[in-house]
């Protein structure tokens, strides 16, 4: 059974001579709807994990470079249909400063702020993304499991959560592993070498016709020789520099030239500011956030125009988390100045002076700044952003209509926990109460917390049987009911297989 930490995959296993290496076949292992059953209780978990971060800036950004690695997998016929619909396909980001990433069962994904902020590219990220993505669509999750067949779905689960524990803290993990030390548990979760090199070579092809630079890979191979050192806490040696390392990124440097791939440049400004992001929010301490309000690249004369962009990013927004709120002004008002060549540079800064006046509970100026943006329908986090702002001003014509806007984005991805809360708000605001513990209880449902689900949904029954229902709450108490028999059937099947 597995969970990949990626330094540990790109560190445990060498590359194949040989450009075309064969398949590792069809191994069916563990079925595809068992496989989805782990990997929600995984998941679960992970909802639940203070860890776990919602971030519609960073969601976006890891969705618009996925997206179309599962096209272009789909196309190369590396992934099924049944595949594409059975299994999950959602990224779950960490607040944590590791250079990580994992695949987990059932289609979902796990990347590190650590790992966005590493980056120099979006290439680099989408190579980890296609790596990470190759391994479930070749079935190597549900193969190692087969090989650990004797044990429970619930061990199994354990197992791979105190992996992931210890990644971060291994006295923490202790508590979640089962049946033995985290190195040797970790030892259990690996993929095959063989796993690996088909991995890569999936991965290669599919980062390719996605239309990224395969350059990524070798970037990013050299990236985690350096930070497997600051990854390693002492529970896994195999962490430490390994010379397979270098044998891998020799090997891709290979395929690059025997494929005609050529860098491209990879500065980029966008990038530069997202992945600035990133740092400072996987950062809490007082310390570590003033470090980032001093970094030199945003005064030096040396510093390229990314570099200044970057750096005068992560100042304004530590500024901002540190609540010198005229500092951050100040910085914004540097940053405009290197930022006002591309529309997408334009837009992360609007959306970072939207925050910073948020922040101030200046909601009437943030609005203002995120009607400049002017795209209809409004992008995610413009969305979310305008909805936040509209719940702490008086009533607003606005209203109705971003009600509709999250009704359409909850309707197109059910999944989306924040988008269900921020519209339960939304509608709590405009007196509609029972859609609004609906939408509360869809909420808890899409972080997978079947208790507060279901205490939603008797909420809303309740509620029901006491008021006199409004027009189309007939429809609403229906959809209740449903919901909440299904909670309870998950909940019941949950308990029978523990």
């Amino acid at each position: 059974m597995l969970v990949l930490l990626l330094a540990t995959s790109a560190l445990q296993s060498g590359w194949s001579q040989s450009n075309a290496l064969p398949s590792l076949g069809n191994s069916e292992g563990i079925s595809l709807g068992a496989e989805r059953k782990l990997g929600d209780r995984i998941a679960r978990e992970l909802y639940r994990d203070p860890d776990y971060l919602e971030d519609p800036i960073l969601d976006e950004y890891i969705q618009r470079l996925w997206a179309p690695l599962v096209k272009a997998a789909a196309a190369r016929g590396e992934l099924s249909p049944d595949l594409q619909v059975r299994f999950a396909w959602r990224i779950l980001l960490g607040r944590d400063r590791s250079v990580n990433a994992f695949a987990l069962p059932g289609g979902y994904l796990g990347v590190h702020l650590g790992l966005i902020a590493v980056v120099s590219s979006n290439d680099e990220l989408a190579s980890v993304l296609a790596h990470e993505l190759s391994h479930v669509t070749q079935r190597h999750i549900a193969r190692s499991m087969d090989e650990q067949s004797k044990m429970t779905p619930w061990v199994i689960g354990s197992m791979i959560l105190g992996a992931l524990a210890a990644s971060k803290n291994p006295q923490a993990a202790q508590g979640l592993i089962v049946g033995g030390q985290a190195a040797a548990i970790q030892s259990q979760l690996s993929y095959s070498r063989d796993m690996e090199r088909e991995a890569d070579r999936v991965g290669y092809g599919v980062l390719k016709d996605a239309g990224y630079d395969p350059q990524g890979f070798v970037g990013m191979f050299g990236k985690l020789q350096l930070a497997a050192g600051a990854n390693d806490n002492g529970a896994y040696p195999y962490l430490r520099s390994h010379p397979l390392t270098t044998e891998r990124i020799a090997d891709m440097q290979a395929r690059l030239q025997l494929n005609g791939a050529h860098s491209r440049p990879s500065a980029d400004t966008e990038q530069a500011m997202l992945a600035a992001r990133a740092r400072v929010m996987s950062q809490s301490s007082v310390e570590a956030l003033k470090a980032w309000t001093q970094d030199n690249n945003s005064t030096s004369a040396q510093a390229t125009p990314v570099q200044k962009a970057g750096a005068l990013y992560a100042a304004t927004l530590a500024h901002l988390q540190l609540r010198d709120f005229a500092a951050a002004e100040r910085s914004l008002q540097n940053l405009s100045q290197w930022t006002a060549n591309t529309p997408a540079t334009r837009r992360l800064v609007t959306l970072l002076q939207a925050e910073v006046a948020a922040r101030q509970a200046r909601f009437d100026v943030a609005l203002s700044m995120l009607e400049t943006l002017g795209s209809k329908p409004l992008q995610r986090p413009e969305m979310m952003a305008t909805a936040q702002a509209l719940l702490r001003l008086p009533s607003h014509p606005a209203r109705t209509a971003i009600t509709q806007q999250l009704r359409e984005q909850v309707t197109q991805a059910p999944y989306d926990a924040q988008a269900w809360t921020t519209l339960a708000s939304m509608l709590a605001l405009q007196g509609q109460t029972l859609p609004s513990l609906r939408a509360e209880g869809e909420a808890q449902m899409a972080r997978m917390d079947w208790t507060g689900a279901v205490d939603r949904f008797r909420a809303a029954q309740d509620w029901a049987r006491n008021n006199r229902l409004q027009a189309g709450d007939h429809i609403e108490a229906t959809i209740v009911d449903t919901r909440l028999r299904q909670v309870q059937a998950q909940i019941r099947e949950m308990q029978t297989e523990r």
